[in-house]
């Protein structure tokens, strides 16, 4: 979400004239837009704002956008040095205003108000972070209220877009040339526009399960979608992935803990019968989905018995690749307000072991890939092996092959012929 919001401003400040410049020393405005799931990332803020600050450059405008300012508003400039406007995660649309406030009036600025009606979805092609690939919002915001995230008070209510507008910008995307849309959102799955206009023709359990058949009807190459719910996950998702050959073979259910008790302490609103039934119907497809999550240990009240239930679960479910982390309390959630009675280093032990075992599974996943061949979009040169380009295949694999720089932006057949720690290596058939 981050990404797809930063090339949106970047696209909006091109249009009103700005140049993007990769020198940092002689930019005239540096814009920090920011994460705030983890209180790690604001660390990181603190220490970038005072590193610019003290740059050669004195004159420049500093912003900070994102969560963290729509969290922290003006007690930013009590906390670092050198910022001279803070922008909310839905007034960024206006951020050419801020600038020539700042400019003008030598003042610092905050807007933490709502989004524009007419507020321009769309990015330039200049300034996606990738020519092949584009990210397209259809839902903002998140209404679960999960004990230890801080989304909901930092990006607001769903909203989502309409049907018609995601599908405009979809086959604006394909006329660009773009091979692979991912369709995103907080939830994905809680799409719920306030009119069915451009899904009048597409059947379906859910809205979300017909606009990924709408989409899937434009024609774009590849289409994936990130991230799901796991109680907001209609089986009918997976149907419409059956079929729909360019609705890519990858899933991603963050499970969050293999305990029913975590898991209500959580609020996350699923058990794990519910959870392992989507993950039935997802394995029973003839098209071999690829199935990542996320996953917290040591919530506060875990015991040695709940972690040893997401172990179970993990060796149940075999994702292709899990995201771990370690729980921390953050500020301004319910869950900060609980005792963290589990000691870092037990956090750790039981990171590493899960780790482990996650590390296991994904290389027997990887291993079963040997010989077999993948669609892989070129969307890069190898930053690591000369002569070599990289790229994602429908399963959401990294996958590495020898070949020339005429086959960037196209989907080659790619035979697997050697696996690594996190990718697979292939030769083009």
């Amino acid at each position: 979400m981050n990404v797809s919001d930063s090339e949106r401003i970047a696209s909006q400040l091109e249009a009103d004239g700005y140049e993007m410049t990769d020198s940092e020393d002689s930019a005239d405005v540096i814009l920090f837009n920011t994460c705030s799931v983890r209180e790690k990332a604001e660390h990181k803020l603190f220490t970038r704002v005072g590193q610019v600050h003290h740059s050669p450059n004195k004159d420049k405008i500093v912003g900070i956008m994102g969560c963290v300012a729509q969290l922290e508003g003006d007690t930013l400039f009590k906390k670092t040095d050198g910022v001279n406007f803070v922008l909310g995660t839905q007034a960024v649309g206006r951020v050419s205003d801020a600038i020539k406030n700042v400019s003008k009036k030598k003042d610092t600025f905050v807007d933490l108000d709502g989004r524009e009606v007419d507020y321009d979805w769309s990015t330039s092609s200049s300034q996606r972070h990738s020519p092949y690939i584009a990210f397209v919002p259809i839902i903002e915001g998140c209404n679960k209220f999960c004990t230890y995230c801080i989304v909901p008070f930092a990006r607001g209510r769903e909203k989502s877009l309409s049907a018609s507008e995601i599908i405009r910008e979809v086959l604006r995307l394909r006329r660009e040339g773009v091979k692979e849309v991912h369709l995103i959102g907080q939830n994905v799955n809680s799409y719920r526009p306030e009119t069915e206009s451009g899904l009048e023709e597409f059947d379906g359990s859910t809205l979300f399960s017909r606009l990924l058949r709408a989409v899937a009807a434009t024609g774009i190459e590849r289409l994936k979608f990130t991230t799901s719910f796991p109680r907001d996950f209609h089986s009918d998702i997976v149907d419409a992935m059956d079929e729909y050959e360019n609705l890519c073979d990858w899933v991603h259910l963050p499970v969050q803990s293999g305990s029913n008790r975590i898991l209500k302490a959580m609020r996350r609103g699923h058990t794990i019968e519910n959870y392992k039934k989507r993950i039935d119907k997802i394995k029973s497809s003839p098209r071999d989905i690829s199935l990542t999550t996320d996953i917290i240990v040591g919530f506060p009240g875990e015991t040695d018995e709940d972690f040893a239930k997401t172990i179970d679960l993990v060796e149940n479910c075999r994702f292709d690749s899990s995201y771990i982390f370690k729980y921390s309390p953050r500020l301004g959630t319910p869950a900060a307000e609980l005792e963290d009675d589990v000691d870092a280093e037990t956090k750790k032990q039981r990171f590493l072991e899960l780790e482990k075992v996650q590390k296991r599974i994904q290389a027997e996943i990887f291993n079963n890939c040997l010989g077999t061949t993948k669609k892989v979009l070129a969307e890069k040169v190898s930053g690591r092996v000369g002569e070599h380009l990289t790229g994602h295949s429908t399963c959401q694999k990294v996958v590495n092959f020898k070949a020339g720089k005429d086959f960037l932006g196209k989907v080659v057949d790619v035979r697997i012929t050697e696996c690594k720690t996190n990718t697979l290596h292939g030769e083009i058939c």
